[in-house]
């Protein structure tokens, strides 16, 4: 087996569909087929259940499947160590991002490693930004973009920030937002009065990440039952929603004012929500002697980016 093997697999194993990812890799789904054989024969084992309608991988896929992506980000480290000098340092830095940090946060930190390192290839992956935390764990990612818990907001977060998860990892503050309510402009929503917010409103919230946590406290702290029109997972699709008119969304405010639903969306007072402001910033692992060039790169522009 090769790299381009091992990486094709691995782009298999993440969207389960033999068309495009033949596509990704400019290969023929029957030649990618193929490939899948050789490594089955090679490994002595099953790594795809292909059935008519759905393809999964068996619990050996799945192993397979950690073990391409370790050796792909293995050959990136050990290529981006060859580097011998600044103006040489080349290889993949893997970036974990929401869509509104790719326009919000991300640019300045993009500007400088490339005006700098032109060398170094930027891999951004888009998510959920509160699956940021288990994308570095899983080596999905070198460095991604996510809400950092704080403690000093009548130790709001503490729970959160005493997480392994978060405790183990170096994380760089780069700007602070509210947690606000928003709303579609002349719909039945954009004009409660902030007594009935969290007993009249329909809600619109993320699945999970520090926003929701904040929520749930409040409405036990309030002792009452909201209505949840819609749950998602991404602030943007939070938006997409409150510009339906389904009910109120809550976001972080520089996803209201950066996000494209801006001017037809209006926002409550901060106090209506009562739900405090949160850092957005970098995390990665803790830099070591012997963290490789790349990161260390990466690790001194974040911090140059720092508040």
């Amino acid at each position: 087996m090769d790299f381009f093997e091992l990486e094709a697999f691995y782009i298999l194993s993440q969207n389960l569909h033999f068309a495009r990812t033949a596509d990704k890799i400019h290969l023929s789904p029957s030649a990618l087929s193929r490939l899948i054989s050789r490594l089955e024969a090679e490994t002595g084992v099953t790594l795809l259940d292909r059935g008519t309608r759905q393809v999964r991988l068996t619990e050996e896929g799945r192993h397979f499947a950690r073990f391409a992506r370790e050796s792909i980000h293995q050959k990136a480290s050990l290529l981006s160590g060859f580097a011998v000098s600044d103006e040489a340092v080349a290889g993949t830095l893997r970036v974990y991002a929401s869509v509104t940090a790719c326009y919000s946060i991300l640019p300045s930190f993009i500007e400088k490693i490339s005006e700098k390192y032109p060398k170094i290839i930027l891999s951004v992956e888009t998510g959920d930004p509160a699956g940021a935390p288990d994308a570095l764990k899983e080596h999905r990612c070198d460095i991604a973009v996510s809400a950092i818990p704080e403690t000093g907001i009548d130790g709001m977060d503490a729970s959160l920030s005493s997480m392994p998860v978060f405790s183990s990892l170096d994380c760089v503050k780069i700007q602070t937002t509210p947690l606000v309510f928003t709303a579609k402009k002349g719909s039945r929503f954009d004009s409660l009065r902030q007594e009935e917010v969290y007993t009249k409103a329909h809600f619109i919230l993320p699945k999970m990440g520090l926003a929701r946590k904040r929520f749930d406290r409040k409405i036990k702290d309030l002792s009452v039952k909201p209505l949840i029109a819609a749950e998602t997972a991404g602030n943007e699709a939070v938006l997409a929603l409150s510009a339906l008119g389904l009910g109120i969304g809550l976001v972080p405010r520089i996803v209201l004012e950066s996000g494209p639903f801006s001017q037809g969306l209006m926002q409550y007072p901060e106090s209506f929500c009562g739900l405090g402001s949160y850092s957005i910033g970098f995390i990665m692992r803790p830099h070591t002697s012997g963290t490789n060039r790349l990161m260390q790169i990466a690790s001194e522009i974040v911090h140059s980016l720092a508040v």
